[in-house]
């Protein structure tokens, strides 16, 4: 099967809609989705990336209202801290609402989240109308994919690649942790 490739975010958009899992450039590395609350295109991405299902998986979001079905309230403290780092190349760990796949959220009772400020994912999630999964386009252990040809070269049963560049971050986004405020990756 032939990967549907371009620049046209509705045509991803749709294809996520139909269940499928898709390619999308993030702010530093390609990164692959799907509808976080579809569970059968969570459980396809796992294994497209021959992922272990308890490493849990990054949702990003085009505004905070889009990650408010998957996250529980967070004190003012860490609010604060989340309207300082979003939109941009932040990602925190929060409480997960109880709603969430535990394929997204590895199984924890926190999930990964970030509002983007790279405009094409931001984009890409106003199109779809939600957050979307965005884990590193990558097979587990392997260095992300930065380009739409190596996504390709690497994934040949993707339901569309979004080929436009990735931002300026030099590899994944930080990641903090939402109840101590430290950095872990």
């Amino acid at each position: 099967m032939q990967n549907k490739r371009g620049t046209s975010l509705s045509a991803a958009a749709h294809t996520v809609a139909s269940g499928g899992v898709i390619a999308y450039p993030t702010e530093g590395v390609f990164g692959l989705g799907c509808n976080p609350s579809d569970e059968k295109a969570v459980t396809a991405l796992i294994n497209l990336k021959d992922r272990a299902s308890d490493k849990g998986l990054i949702i990003i979001a085009a505004s905070r209202e889009q990650l408010t079905p998957f996250i529980k309230p967070v004190g003012n403290n860490i609010e604060s801290q989340l309207k300082q780092s979003w939109p941009g190349p932040v990602t925190w760990i929060l409480p997960a609402s109880t709603t969430v796949s535990e394929y997204v959220t590895g199984g924890r009772s926190t999930i990964a989240a970030r509002v983007t400020a790279h405009a094409a994912a931001a984009e890409l999630c106003n199109a779809c109308g939600h957050a979307l999964v965005s884990t590193s386009a990558n097979l587990s252990g392997q260095a992300p994919c930065i380009d739409a040809d190596q996504v390709a070269a690497t994934f040949q049963h993707l339901g569309y690649i979004v080929d436009l560049p990735v931002g300026n971050l030099q590899g994944p986004t930080p990641i903090f942790d939402g109840v101590s405020g430290k950095q872990l990756r």
